[in-house]
């Protein structure tokens, strides 16, 4: 759903099997769109009216041409700005991870099981609620890692869940985590204070553009739960300034798993790790020895 601001909202609806959820989430993401609603035979998808473009309109219909063979009719409606983040709050219900790791809204009432590490997230739109695939795939790999002693990045951090995950998770070392977007950052604030997560560092950031000068502080583990494109411009920066850095990442396509092995190899990474939910998927990579 859409961040709560002072601009209109294009719709794009889309009528569905719910079947296919998944997948168009996934390619519609690959073009920017981060905000999706579904229902049990429609599937909404939201960009700012800003964003709604001639070329974006077509980018959309090539690719969904491309997949499917012709291009499956939509609907585009103009959304009057309204209270999103009200109606997105009433609709959430928790996650379960794994009997490990339970994430709830701020104030639920729900009890965990017995040694259930619980993160309490109100999310305000922020990507990295737990409801998407890529973020749990995340946090189950990263229940797998011995965390405690390493210096971690948190790129494209949304509600800043995977930074505070580490921390419950036992990790003790200094964490960054930063996001492009101003309401992110303010609300991955909230939800750090909220968790009493300590040493946790958000701040506002360019995942490109603001890459270097903090790889070169030393990172050991690098969270990127973002999309195929920006992987893509940022993995080779990251393989130069930080060589000895282990990588998690999410946001790839299952069908984009040759192009990511094929990235991998190029950069001298081996995969330690991919799992996999729905259309999704999730590697750990290290950095080839010597």
């Amino acid at each position: 759903m859409p961040q709560t601001g002072k601009s209109d909202y294009i719709e794009l609806a889309f009528t569905l099997s719910p079947a296919l959820h998944e997948l168009y989430i996934a390619l519609l993401a690959g073009e920017g769109i981060e905000y999706f609603q579904e229902e049990d035979k429609r599937l909404l998808a939201y960009l700012p009216e800003k964003e709604w473009t001639e070329e974006k309109d077509q980018a959309i219909r090539s690719l969904l041409c491309e997949r499917f063979g012709s291009t499956p009719p939509f609907e585009t409606n103009l959304i009057a700005d309204r209270n999103w983040n009200a109606e997105w709050e009433a609709n959430l219900q928790p996650i379960e991870i794994s009997d490990r790791l339970l994430i709830v809204q701020k104030n639920s009432n729900i009890t965990p099981k017995p040694g259930q590490i619980v993160i309490e997230i109100n999310p305000k739109m922020s990507f990295g609620t737990g409801y998407h695939a890529t973020t749990r795939l995340m946090l189950r790999q990263m229940e797998q890692l011995d965390l405690k002693e390493k210096k971690i990045m948190d790129i494209g951090t949304g509600t800043a869940l995977l930074a505070i995950a580490a921390r419950k998770l036992g990790n003790t070392k200094p964490i960054l985590a930063f996001d492009n977007n101003s309401w992110a950052v303010e609300n991955a604030l909230e939800n750090v204070l909220e968790n009493s997560a300590e040493e946790i560092t958000i701040e506002l950031l360019d995942a490109e553009e603001d890459l270097v000068i903090n790889l070169r502080k030393g990172y050991e583990l690098i969270l990127a739960n973002i999309n195929k494109n920006v992987l893509d411009r940022i993995l080779p920066v990251i393989r130069k300034y930080a060589p000895e850095a282990t990588v998690l990442l999410s946001g790839i396509l299952v069908y984009d798993e040759p192009w990511l092995k094929k990235l991998l190899k190029k950069l001298g990474y081996e995969i330690a790790q991919t799992i996999y939910e729905d259309e999704w998927l999730s590697s750990l990579v290290r950095p080839l020895a010597h």
